[in-house]
């Protein structure tokens, strides 16, 4: 089922990398989707904030290594400015570093090149609706890399949180947006948000992909496997 923004318009989108035969890809991908519309393209970091401001897209799509600016400290840029929705890096590199970075950076979603054009939409649908999103090869390694440091420093995880709030925390891991949330549990949406912010203060997430890591760490969510 296709996620789209409040009143039913497309997800606008910025493209930003430097190869041009990847963002060409990449464009023709997105051009398939009729609830998705590129907005702008930029070939290096300092383009693609510059554009941002310009157009304030849903989602901005941000390739790590780029002249210039790199993707992720555009990324922290964006996320400092709000200027965006939200942030997906899309890149070659999955080193857990990359990953670790570009989430502590405010990056809302993380997909890699190799992955299905499917997954591209998925994402980008995803996090225009406020959601968050991560691969599933990149979910896993995220979840695998979590479990062993939880390993090697215990301590309580979901205890603290109601019963409620453990159903809204397993929202936020399958990337639903805080509207999606509130039609599955039949609550308003600012009650939906109240708990968003309960759920991240009690698990010290700093944003709603850490939220939806905890959620497949806790098992509240099937792991996807890619």
């Amino acid at each position: 089922m296709a996620v789209t923004t409040p009143g039913d318009r497309p997800v606008r989108v910025l493209v930003a990398d430097d190869e041009a035969m990847v963002r060409a890809g990449v464009l023709a991908i997105l051009a398939r989707a009729s609830d998705i519309e590129v907005v702008a393209e930029a070939s290096d970091g300092h383009e693609a904030v510059a554009l941002a401001r310009r157009h304030r897209p849903d989602v901005v799509l941000l390739d790590i290594q780029m002249p210039g600016l790199d993707g992720l400290t555009a990324a922290a840029l964006l996320h400092r400015e709000r200027t965006a929705t939200g942030v997906v890096m899309l890149t070659t590199f999955g080193q857990d570093e990359y990953i670790t970075r570009a989430l502590e950076e405010g990056a809302d979603g993380f997909l890699l090149k190799a992955d299905d054009p499917r997954e591209l939409l998925n994402g980008v649908r995803a996090v225009g609706a406020g959601g968050a999103y991560l691969s599933p090869r990149v979910a896993g390694r995220v979840v695998a890399g979590m479990r062993a440091h939880r390993a090697a420093h215990p301590h309580r995880s979901l205890e603290r949180l109601t019963d409620r709030e453990r159903e809204v925390l397993a929202g936020l891991g399958t990337g639903l947006s805080n509207a999606e949330i509130a039609s599955r549990l039949h609550l308003v949406e600012g009650t939906v948000k109240a708990h968003v912010s309960a759920v991240l203060a009690k698990l010290g997430a700093r944003n709603r992909v850490e939220a939806a890591i905890a959620a497949y760490d806790a098992g509240l969510v099937p792991s996807r496997r890619g």
